[in-house]
């Protein structure tokens, strides 16, 4: 296979450039706008005042043609595709007054196009499907952002945060799927099903380069090695081992694999610093190659670096339409035992949301609503888009859900009213019931609970089991997989590992695939990190989960949108900012309204505190809330993010699962800071309760936060005690 031009389709596509801005202009009034206004309230009067994509057309660099590793009855382009283009896009803001606009983009990547199914009557193709397998370049001259990005919801966002966003969504599997014949002939491309889960053990490296030095370079160190894994948008990222050039992780993620023709593995390694990380190495592997072994275990040498090695473990998991294989995988991952909800999979639930049926009208008679749906497995939750002023909604979204022991566990489906906060039905499905069901398979319109006589919600849901199939290899048999070597080197890479890392977009398109970091008792996992949809969306993301792990054991993070989380201060995640706080202090006026408030108007927050000495650790013990304050009828669903202070570096900070739907969670979870005694005495915990919400959510914010100094001379012996909850965290009023 190799890269051919195409000047025959440059012709074509200026031929029918006017065509394709009629339509890129469509979209951005008819879809984009009011995903916009729906987003966050301060966005409900945003509008695009001109569309104009320019004279420039697209090009298309070269083609390849896929022709090996394929279905016979698909066929596979990859087209590398260029776009400068001088264009004029324009948006306002009405009620802040804000205008801001785009001058020119360019993107440069390769874009993948599949036509199938291939069929024997006209026109021969069933539908055409485009997708990025991985982020494009994309660089985007502003006008105007920042006055943008100083409008309440959107500030700390930032020009990398939002061009990560974008990219994301173009992303794999994130994909556009157009028609070509009848809906029955294309059901199949509405319900993808993964070519097969990829599970990633980030074992150890060896003989890394040192970085870091001191006196003025005059001596060398050590470095505080980290790796960074992706398999298209889900995008992992292990802890950082302080000071070792033979660093061990022994972390385990979870990867979907849709395509793995030109698919790869993706590795780098880093040396954390303060200002900016250094290059340690990088690592791409052919995903066929570990399709073909179905288990490697090896040392890879680095590429880019003169020294070091990397140790992986990587095991390709098949989909079985069938239970025959379950109860040995249950034992192999040691869920046959346990009662935990996280961990190792088993399988994997596939999910079509399709549409609902004569859906309730709300808080408010004879008026539509805007329905979205929930869906959770256990801690794992992802969202759907809104869709606006109906009750008969259609969706056509796909989710999937990474499952532990699908024998006990269960998926919840809430659909609710954007508008007014509001449930309107709800359904809950044991997971058992796919064992039993014909191809492990549901398709059909499920009553909903709580709802109109007649609301019904249709979807098809399907169990696959995860399987690792072994080869029947001749006793002479030696494999090493293909690692493919990098095109472009590190001093030319036109996107920075910062830039990627500071965007959090949280979200994306609801099809982006779960990443499941897998979390073990090694070290005390500090809560699960979980990624919000945008919309719904990239990831989410589906959100890069920092773990510490080991591997003999289990918790899992990050469902459906990942994001890249950077030891770097927390910008867009972190709402412990001014603004949060303003937002707090006049919610309590409203609550006050002309009422006396109590002692502690914001509640109160159970924290154990102590210093191990004979583990050289400060351990914080989040155990429980009472009598927070509601962000919707529904109540909160509250978390906890701890720092300890001045750190306020993503790799510092703790968190724990969100609880839903509570004024009066419980927690229980236990965090550790590795700190010598007299250096903690100087030091403060930051903690802060906050309500778990989507990217750009309108439920997304502050609760209330305790500053906690630990200069006492009781640290080593710990307390138990409550604390008031305050807009800042200045004024904690211990409670005994």
């Amino acid at each position: 296979m190799y890269t051919e031009r195409a000047e025959w389709l440059n012709k074509t596509v200026k031929h029918m450039w006017p065509f394709i801005c009629q339509f890129i202009e469509k979209l951005f009034r008819e879809t984009i706008e009011p995903a916009v206004r729906g987003a966050n309230t301060h966005l409900s009067t945003f509008s695009f005042t001109k569309v104009d994509v320019g004279q420039q057309p697209l090009r298309i660099n070269g083609v390849k043609v896929y022709t090996e590793n394929v279905d016979k009855r698909q066929i596979i382009l990859d087209l590398q595709i260029s776009f400068v283009g001088n264009c004029e896009i324009d948006l306002e803001i009405k009620r802040y007054f804000c205008r801001a606009g785009v001058q020119s983009i360019q993107i440069h990547g390769t874009m993948r196009v599949i036509l199938e199914p291939l069929i024997g009557d006209m026109p021969l193709v069933g539908a055409l499907s485009v997708f990025f397998l991985r982020k494009p370049l994309i660089e985007i001259n502003w006008t105007g952002l920042t006055n943008l990005l100083d409008i309440p919801g959107l500030n700390g966002l930032s020009d990398t945060i939002i061009l990560d966003i974008i990219s994301n969504y173009l992303v794999l599997p994130n994909r556009i799927t157009v028609p070509l014949v009848s809906e029955v002939q294309i059901a199949q491309l509405r319900f993808p099903i993964p070519k097969g889960v990829l599970r990633i053990h980030f074992i150890e490296a060896q003989d890394l380069q040192g970085k870091d030095t001191y006196l003025k370079g005059l001596v060398k160190g050590k470095s505080d090695p980290y790796g960074i894994i992706r398999v298209g948008n889900q995008i992992f990222q292990s802890k950082v081992i302080k000071e070792n050039l033979s660093p061990k992780w022994n972390e385990v993620y979870e990867a979907l694999v849709y395509e793995h023709p030109g698919q790869e593995l993706e590795i780098e390694l880093f040396d954390e610093d303060p200002d900016k990380d250094d290059f340690l190495g990088s690592l791409m592997i052919d995903l066929i190659e570990v399709e073909k072994e179905r288990l490697l275990d090896e040392w890879f040498a680095l590429d880019e670096v003169p020294r070091g090695k990397l140790h992986l473990k990587l095991e390709w998991l098949t989909l079985m339409p069938n239970a025959s294989n379950l109860d040995k995988v249950l034992t192999d991952i040691r869920a046959d035992k346990d009662q935990a909800n996280d961990g190792l999979s088993s399988s994997l639930l596939i999910l079509y949301l399709d549409s609902a049926r004569n859906l309730p009208s709300g808080k408010k008679i004879n008026s539509n609503p805007n329905p979205l749906v929930q869906m959770s497995v256990g801690h794992k939750a992802q969202e759907s888009k809104i869709r606006y002023k109906t009750n008969e909604p259609v969706w056509e979204e796909n989710f999937t859900f990474f499952i532990h022991n699908p024998k006990r566990q269960d998926l919840e489906v809430e659909v609710k009213d954007e508008q007014h906060q509001c449930s309107l039905g709800h359904l809950k499905i044991p997971l058992s019931q796919l064992l039993t069901s014909d191809d492990m398979t549901m398709n059909q319109r499920f009553q909903l609970s709580n709802s109109g006589p007649n609301s019904t919600l249709k979807m098809k849901i399907a169990l696959r089991v995860l399987h690792l199939e072994k080869q029947e290899r001749s006793p002479d048999h030696q494999h090493s997989a293909q690692v493919k070597r990098p095109s472009v080197s590190k001093e030319g890479r036109k996107i920075s590992v910062r830039s990627q890392m500071s965007a959090s977009p949280g979200s994306g398109d609801s099809s982006t695939a779960p990443c499941t970091p897998v979390i073990g008792s090694g070290d005390k996992p500090g809560g699960e990190e979980r990624a919000q949809p945008v919309e719904a969306s990239p990831q989410g993301p589906r959100d890069l989960g920092r773990s510490s792990s080991s591997l003999q054991a289990v918790a899992t993070c990050s469902p459906s949108h990942v994001s890249v989380k950077e030891p770097t201060p927390s910008i867009a995640s972190d709402i412990s900012l001014p603004i949060a706080t303003q937002e707090l202090r006049q919610r309590l006026r409203q609550l006050e309204n002309g009422t006396t408030l109590g002692q502690s108007p914001l509640g109160q927050i159970q924290l154990t505190i102590r210093h191990s000495s004979q583990r050289n650790k400060l351990v914080v013990v989040v155990h429980s809330c009472r009598n927070l304050i509601a962000f919707s009828e529904d109540g909160s669903d509250p978390y906890v993010r701890v720092y300890l202070l001045p750190d306020k570096r993503r790799s510092g900070r703790r968190k724990t699962h969100v609880s839903k739907r509570t004024l009066n969670p419980v927690f229980d979870q236990s965090f550790d800071f590795s700190v010598s005694l007299p250096e903690v005495q100087r030091r403060t915990l930051d903690v802060a309760v906050k309500n778990s919400g989507g990217f750009l959510s309108k439920d997304k914010g502050l609760l209330g936060k305790v500053l906690v100094g630990l200069a006492s001379e009781e640290l080593a012996k710990g307390w138990t005690q409550w604390y008031d909850l305050t807009e800042d965290g200045t004024r904690p009023h211990v409670v005994t």
